[in-house]
C-alpha cells in the first residue's frame, strides 16, 4: 500500500506535469511570434535591482528547493530511504544516473569552453517523470513509482550539491558565514528550543536566502537548508508536524505556480534561421547523449551491480525491464537541467538557448521512449 502522503504527492506531480507542458509550449510560441519583443522583455524588467527572471530563478525557485528538501527529509525519515536496504537501490541508481550522463557530456566537451555543462544532463525532472508513469496507470507496479520518486529526489539532492560546489562564483566568505550562522540558529530552535511554530523558521529562511544571495553560492541552496532545519515528526501521517504541514501547503503552489512561471521565464527560446546548427555542437550532443543514453545506462547498470553484489534487492513486482524503463524516464531533465544550463553558461546566451532547446528535445525523446518501453511490459502487480 502507498501512504496517503505519497498518493497526494503523486497526484500533484501528474497534474503539474501537464501544466508544465502547456506553459513550455506557450512560451515557445510567444517567443517566436509578433509579440516576442514584449514577451521576452517582460522577463528582463528590473524590479528592486534585479531582473524579473532573476527573481524567479533565485527567489521563487528557492521555494521549489525548499519543497525538494522537505520531500527528501520525509523519504529519509519514513519513506523509501528510511531503511538502509530499501534506500540503497534508489541511492545507487541515482548515483549511476548522475555520473554516467555527466561522463557522456564531459567526453564530448573535455577541454572546450562548454566543458562546464557536464552537470546539465545529471538531473531528473520529477514532475514530468512521475506524470509519464501516471499515464501508464495499473500497468506499473506501485513499487516502481516509489523507486522512481526516491531516485528523482536523490537525483535532485545530487544536483543541489553540484550547484553548490561547481557553480558558485566569487564566494563572499562573510555573507556565507552569516547564512550558515542563521542555519545553525534555526537548527537550535528545532533541536534545543523545540520550537514548532513555522513563522520563526520562515523568517529565518528569508534572511538566510538573502545572505546566500549575497555570498555567491546560489541562493536556492537556502531552501534546502531551511527544509532540514524545520521540525519533522517520525509519524508518516502526522499533519501536526511543521515539516508535513509546510510540505502539504507548498505542493500545489509549486506545481501550479512556481514551476510554470519558471518554465515561462526560461523556455522563451527564439528560433533563428540556423537554429538547427546549435543542436549539432558538442555541448548539445553531450546533453542529448547524457539524457537519452547516459541516464538509462547509468541507472540500470548501477542498480544491477548493487543487486548482484547483495547490497539490495529489486522491489516487489519490479523487473529489470521496469528498472531500465525508469532509467529512460530519468532522462527527462527539464527543470533542473535548464536551471543548471543558466548557471553553467551565464555569460553565453546563445549557448544557453541551444542548451535549453536540446534539453527540451532530449527530455521529450526520453519521455516518449520510456513510456513506450514501459507500456509494452506485461503488468505484474495491480495498482493499489
Amino acid at each position: 500500500m502507498l501512504t496517503n502522503s505519497f498518493v497526494r504527492f503523486f497526484e500533484s506531480e501528474r497534474a503539474g506535469g501537464v501544466v508544465l507542458i502547456f506553459c513550455t509550449a506557450l512560451s515557445l510560441v510567444l517567443a517566436n511570434s509578433a509579440v516576442a519583443p514584449t514577451y521576452l522583455g517582460l522577463w528582463h524588467a528590473r524590479i528592486a535591482g534585479m531582473a524579473l527572471e532573476q527573481w524567479i530563478n533565485d527567489g521563487l525557485m528557492a521555494v521549489f528547493f525548499l519543497l525538494v528538501g522537505l520531500e527528501l527529509e520525509r523519504e529519509l525519515y519514513v519513506g523509501e530511504l528510511s531503511k538502509v536496504r530499501q534506500a540503497m537501490l534508489p541511492i545507487v541508481a541515482a548515483l549511476g544516473g548522475m555520473l554516467v550522463p555527466a561522463a557522456f557530456h564531459f567526453a564530448l566537451n573535455h577541454g572546450s569552453p562548454t566543458q562546464g555543462g557536464a552537470g546539465i544532463p545529471m538531473a531528473t525532472d520529477i514532475a514530468f517523470a512521475m506524470g509519464a508513469l501516471a499515464m501508464l496507470g495499473s500497468r506499473i507496479p506501485p513499487a516502481l513509482k516509489v523507486f522512481l520518486a526516491a531516485l528523482a529526489v536523490m537525483d535532485d539532492l545530487g544536483a543541489i550539491i553540484v550547484i553548490a560546489v561547481f557553480y558558485a562564483h566569487g564566494v563572499q566568505a562573510i555573507w556565507l558565514s552569516f547564512a550558515l550562522a542563521l542555519f545553525m540558529v534555526l537548527i537550535s530552535l528545532n533541536r534545543l528550543g523545540r520550537v514548532i511554530a513555522l513563522w520563526p523558521y520562515l523568517l529565518g529562511g528569508v534572511a538566510m536566502w538573502y545572505c546566500m544571495l549575497q555570498s555567491g553560492v546560489h541562493a536556492t541552496i537556502a531552501g534546502v537548508l531551511l527544509a532540514f532545519a524545520i521540525p519533522f515528526s517520525s509519524r508518516a501521517e502526522d499533519e501536526a508536524s511543521p515539516s508535513h504541514r509546510l510540505e502539504h501547503i507548498l505542493h500545489k503552489p509549486v506545481a501550479f505556480f512556481v514551476l510554470p512561471i519558471f518554465a515561462l521565464a526560461n523556455t522563451g527560446i527564439t528560433l533563428a534561421d540556423d537554429w538547427q546548427s546549435g543542436l549539432l555542437t558538442p555541448n548539445s550532443l553531450g546533453i542529448l547523449a547524457g539524457l537519452v543514453l547516459g541516464k538509462p545506462i547509468g541507472i540500470a547498470l548501477a542498480s544491477f551491480l548493487a543487486v548482484a553484489a547483495g547490497f539490495c534487492a529489486l522491489p516487489s513486482g519490479v523487473s529489470w525491464r521496469h528498472v531500465l524503463g525508469a532509467g529512460m524516464l530519468g532522462g527527462i531533465g527539464f527543470t533542473m537541467s535548464i536551471f543548471i544550463a543558466n548557471l553553467a553558461f551565464a555569460a553565453a546566451p546563445d549557448v544557453i538557448n541551444a542548451s535549453k532547446l536540446m534539453i527540451l528535445a532530449a527530455s521529450l525523446a526520453a519521455g516518449i521512449i520510456g513510456w513506450l518501453w514501459l507500456n509494452r511490459i506485461r503488468p505484474l502487480v495491480a495498482d493499489s
